[in-house]
């Protein structure tokens, strides 16, 4: 099928994606989204006027996160949008997407911004009255560090997911290692020639906005706390589970950052792109669920049934794009639908710029579309997974308009 929606081709944008307790470990992750939507609407001439709709996702509660969606549209200067807030861990980004285009699918909205934030930074602890405790004391959470560390359904870590997958399917570490330093040559096409490719949708340099959003505390030249691994480093980890398979080196980091983008009708999409002639047009969105602690298998399938509603096959993608948390995600997505895994997620994945959860989808979608630009237009997939053994998936094509 073909969704109403479409992304104006140009009218999105991701900040750098920061390793935690970096550059962004002390800006409050709405406002942040907020302060750099406004400057980058203002850059591509989009009046906050012109939206009727937005969709904010965040995974860490920040404060005052409540007022959530109508705080951050009053900060951007859409004092009159409203809409709902989002939370699906990591599948976030394109819940975000598939909620903001079916306000436009039913006619309600002709115009919508789904952005997502998020900090992993300095998480909240949070308190849990319990009168009927002992001695009336409640309990408390790290919200951050306790939901890397527990999925309360199985009592499991979420690295545990992975090592369980790699068990069944006889992933060695070796294999991962391989798959790290391919995302990492990948991602280095994306700073080659000043960084060509990350300054299509990222502006760089970028300006690190102090805590109260009116000075700036220092300038980025691009994502912070990338890895630069070799065959020989990564051979010296040992792995994080005993008698596992995954290390350090196999998994991405937590991070910092925000991305969004816009959405509209045809017509309207025309009218905000950087270029009228390039159409972005939503074919499909998929969503499935794994066995319990086995979350990595949920990305097949989702994309799966992303492709079913597009009507196209895996081998009919021209860019495919996923989100791998673990080395071990790509190694399984490769073997279940017979995609060569060194040729997927060129210019970069979130197994080497990190994992702010909420915006990581969102800006793989970014570059999604941005390499297929490239290409001169076609069809892509973004899958990924999330907490829950849960996963989501969109399919869109870049064409004439």
């Amino acid at each position: 099928m073909q969704y109403k929606a479409q992304i104006p081709y140009g009218a999105y944008w991701s900040t750098p994606f920061v390793r935690w307790q970096g550059s962004f470990a002390n800006l409050h992750s709405i406002e942040f989204a907020a302060h750099v939507a406004k400057r980058e609407l203002a850059k591509r001439k989009i009046a906050p006027d012109e939206f009727d709709h937005a969709v904010l996702g965040i995974s860490v509660p920040q404060k005052h996160a409540f007022f959530a969606t109508p705080w951050f549209t009053g900060l951007v200067g859409m004092g009159r949008v409203g809409g709902p807030t989002i939370m699906q861990a990591c599948a976030t980004g394109v819940r975000v997407l598939a909620t903001a285009a079916h306000e436009i699918e039913s006619g309600i909205a002709r115009t919508a911004l789904a952005a997502t934030c998020d900090r992993t930074s300095n998480g909240p602890h949070l308190y849990y009255p319990n009168p009927k405790g002992p001695g009336g004391t409640g309990a408390h959470e790290d919200w951050v560090m306790d939901s890397f560390g527990c999925d309360p359904l199985g009592q499991h870590s979420m690295i545990q997911t992975a090592e369980n997958v790699a068990a069944r399917h006889g992933f060695a570490t070796a294999a991962q290692h391989a798959v790290v330093l391919r995302r990492e040559e990948q991602y280095r096409m994306a700073t080659a020639d000043g960084s060509a490719f990350l300054k299509r949708y990222m502006t760089l340099p970028f300006e690190v906005p102090a805590p109260g959003f009116k000075k700036t505390a220092g300038m980025l030249e691009g994502d912070e706390g990338i890895n630069q691994s070799t065959a020989e480093g990564l051979a010296k980890l040992k792995p994080v589970v005993p008698n596992g398979t995954v290390t350090f080196g196999g998994q991405t980091h937590p991070a910092d950052g925000n991305a969004a983008i816009v959405l509209a009708t045809a017509e309207r999409a025309r009218e905000l792109a950087c270029d009228p002639k390039i159409a972005v047009r939503i074919h499909g969105f998929g969503q499935a669920r794994a066995e319990l602690a086995y979350m990595p298998e949920a990305v097949a399938p989702a994309a799966e049934r992303a492709l079913q509603q597009a009507g196209r096959t895996i081998k009919q993608m021209d860019a495919i794009k996923t989100h791998n948390p673990f080395a071990v995600n790509d190694l399984l997505f490769a073997k279940a639908t017979g995609i060569d895994v060194m040729q997927m997620n060129n210019y970069g994945s979130s197994l080497v710029w990190g994992h702010p959860q909420a915006p990581m989808g969102t800006r793989a979608v970014i570059e999604l579309v941005e390499e297929l630009a490239l290409r001169g237009g076609g069809w892509g997939l973004f899958s990924g997974c999330a907490a829950g053994d849960t996963g989501m998936a969109i399919v869109l094509e870049v064409g004439d308009a």
